[in-house]
């Protein structure tokens, strides 16, 4: 693939990190890419992976004036382009374009490369506390374990639960300690369990040992969790985060896929029970992530377990295929 040129409007970002996502492994399992969970190329052609993208911008196309744009600004990106003109787009929420959006690293190349070009006003300012990898951590993962709190309206008395503990799931776990919430964390895998405990959950639950409701419940007095956050796409972890809720609870759908059935009287209507779909931040929530990151001190760069070259893409997504895995990246130069 040759280096992008820059356009009107456009930077191109030389990637120091590019993190490694679960909706990737969709991509990367089926036969026809991206275009499994609803993406296609516009014009037909492979796309460059990744959409966890952080570097430096490195050039500036004509008519460029931000000052986020300045060459050797550290940056993330906002990993969406759409028409600009929208209520959503204007509002940051540039994936929800009404004329239809592109998403780096599905439908349009994204950060599994040396080089990236993206729209100027794609670009969210990297705090200068963080390293490159905790920005391609927050582009997407940990950015979307932020959405879905800030979705639940989490309060430092709640109690949450959060289904999985693959990268966005422990996201959410370091991020909900630090806004005083308590944690009860879920998942099939012992090692994945303990770590969320040395993160700060409050309470570990192995959901193929013990029914996972029923756990919830018992941790909180009879009560339920006041929020639920499912990670997974799992249909089983979604019920079980509407049937583990409290009354008046809140839960959010965070996993990408899949379906879930609920007994609407019983399990919704009854327990007046809020549920949310969650996807992804807007620009302005990404910014907003970094910040708090940075001021708390959150140690981001914790999620990660393994680096690799990008000459080494194939051997990554080759382990990172078998999800026993922390969160991955790859740094292109």
């Amino acid at each position: 693939m040759p280096d992008p040129t820059p356009g009107p409007g456009e930077v191109i970002i030389e990637i120091k990190a590019s993190g490694m996502c679960g909706t990737d492994l969709k991509y990367y399992r089926a036969s026809d890419g991206a275009s499994a969970i609803g993406f296609a190329s516009a014009s037909g052609a492979p796309v460059i992976a990744g959409h966890e993208p952080c570097g430096i911008v490195c050039e500036a196309g004509p008519g460029v004036t931000s000052p986020l744009a300045r060459i050797g600004r550290r940056v993330m990106n906002h990993h969406y382009a759409g028409c600009g003109c929208c209520n959503p787009c204007r509002t940051g929420w540039t994936q929800m374009c009404d004329e239809g959006s592109i998403t780096f690293g599905a439908n349009g190349d994204g950060a599994h490369a040396r080089y990236m070009k993206v729209p100027a006003d794609s670009l969210v300012a990297l705090p200068d506390e963080l390293s490159f990898q905790a920005g391609a951590a927050i582009s997407c993962g940990t950015g979307t374990a932020w959405g879905g709190l800030h979705r639940l309206g989490l309060r430092g008395e709640d109690t949450i639960a959060i289904f999985g503990q693959g990268p966005v799931g422990l996201s959410g776990t370091q991020l909900a300690v630090a806004m005083g919430a308590r944690v009860i964390a879920l998942d099939f895998d012992d090692s994945r369990l303990e770590r969320a405990r040395e993160f700060g959950a409050d309470c570990v639950i192995n959901a193929r040992a013990e029914d996972p409701a029923a756990a919830i419940i018992e941790a909180t007095g009879g009560r339920g969790a006041a929020c639920a956050m499912d990670c997974t796409g799992s249909s089983a972890a979604r019920s079980a985060a509407v049937r583990s809720a409290a009354k008046w609870g809140r839960v959010v759908f965070l996993g990408e896929g899949g379906n879930v059935t609920i007994d609407v009287s019983t399990e919704m209507n009854r327990k007046q029970l809020s549920i949310y779909g969650s996807w992804t931040f807007s620009r302005s929530g990404q910014a907003d992530c970094a910040r708090f990151v940075a001021e708390r001190g959150i140690d981001v760069d914790r999620l990660f377990t393994h680096s690799w070259p990008l000459e080494q893409a194939e051997q990554a997504y080759g382990l990172f295929d078998t999800q026993t895995t922390g969160k991955g990246v790859l740094i292109p130069a």
